[in-house]
């Protein structure tokens, strides 16, 4: 899951990482909690690249901080809606410097980069000002190496990276992230450093033993989930995995297999075809009960412009029978998603299933692109 900034920085700071005072803000009325000024206000999106994308100003007055608040939320950058800002004490008179540490899997450790220059234009450094190493994933090892990267560089920048570096460390360890990355390390005359901004990514499988990561899933600044959110919220509290790839897709997806279901994507795409989710149901995981399946054909009928189900499903663990009438259950069970349903099942009780599914009125396909001409073919009519 990436991060927002702020819920990073709430994270980091938990952790001895120094960050500017500020506060989360979803529209004008709440500008009183606001730390001593000058700030700056800073659209809140999971990706990278906001200051270029215009999402990050300086505010000298309250006024200046409303209007960047009303002009900054709503817009849309890299895909995504701002739903909030951050708005936070400005930080002058420092050095902007890098750091990140990042999970390595090739190298089986952790992999820390540094650069004694930092900022919006971190990308377009030469390879030779970029200090990076991997070393195992403790604490002694990780020390270590950061005082090694950066054992040429000059005070304060040295000493500052070299703390900023061991405080991330035990972020990093204690949260079992994947990636933090601060971009710019403010770096002040005397020392003193702070993150400037913080991109932040956990591994989802650690949820259930990372309860302040967990609890991210379920506020915002107006108490509701923040989208980007969503999918890892429901995967932790339905078991399965699902994210709409095309807001304006055509075609909702019920498949099994993460690799499968995303080569079916490829392909459809492809073929001049519009998807509208990835979903990984996990069919063998069902164990009798409906409640997941009914869970993803509400999500689906939020599609604004699904025409069609299709299903794609190899069996292995599930017997398709089963399996095909808990999903003839399930479409009952939400009478509002009414869109024709295309079935292509392949394994284990497969005779079972087309006699399940042809008495619900739906055609039991082999052949993959059999069922896409079906699917073509309501597309069709509803033109």
């Amino acid at each position: 899951m990436y991060l927002l900034e702020h819920d990073a920085k709430g994270l980091l700071a938990q952790h001895g990482v120094a960050v500017p005072n500020g506060a989360l803000l979803s529209d004008k009325t709440t500008v009183a909690s606001l730390p001593p000024g000058p700030w700056i206000v800073k659209g809140q999106i999971t990706a990278g690249g906001r200051g270029k994308s215009g999402l990050i100003k300086k505010a000298n007055t309250i006024d200046e901080v409303n209007t960047l608040i009303g002009r900054i939320i709503g817009q849309e950058a890299k895909g995504r809606t701002v739903r909030s800002v951050r708005v936070e004490q400005q930080v002058t008179g420092a050095s902007e410097a890098y750091i990140s540490l990042l999970l390595d899997p090739a190298e089986a450790g952790i992999r820390v980069i540094i650069a004694e220059q930092g900022g919006m234009e971190i990308e377009s450094l030469p390879p030779s000002a970029l200090l990076a190493a991997t070393a195992a994933p403790n604490t002694a090892a990780l020390h270590a190496l950061i005082d090694q990267l950066t054992a040429n560089i000059a005070d304060p920048m040295r000493s500052a990276l070299r703390l900023a570096g061991q405080a991330l460390t035990g972020a990093f360890l204690a949260y079992e992230a994947l990636l933090i990355e601060i971009n710019p390390l403010f770096v002040l005359p005397d020392g003193r450093w702070i993150a400037g901004d913080a991109k932040f990514v956990t591994d989802d499988s650690t949820l259930p033993r990372q309860p302040a990561q967990r609890a991210l899933l379920s506020h915002g600044p107006d108490k509701t989930p923040e989208p980007s959110y969503l999918e890892t919220a429901l995967k932790d509290t339905h078991g399965c995995d699902y994210v709409v790839v095309d807001p304006a897709g055509e075609i909702a997806l019920l498949t099994t297999g993460a690799g499968l279901s995303m080569m079916l994507i490829d392909e459809m795409r492809a073929a001049g075809l519009k998807p509208y989710n990835f979903l990984d149901i996990r069919s063998g995981g069902l164990r009798g009960e409906t409640i997941r399946l009914i869970n993803v054909l509400k999500w689906m009928h939020q599609g604004p412009q699904v025409k069609v189900l299709l299903i794609n499903i190899f069996a292995g663990i599930t017997e398709l029978g089963e399996f095909s009438e808990l999903l003839v259950s399930a479409l009952r069970a939400v009478p509002e998603f009414k869109v024709p349903v295309v079935a292509r099942l392949v394994g284990n009780g497969m005779e079972t299933a087309r006699g399940v599914l042809q008495a619900a009125g739906i055609t039991l396909h082999n052949d993959l692109d059999h069922a896409l001409a079906e699917v073509r073919t309501h597309l069709g009519s509803t033109l």
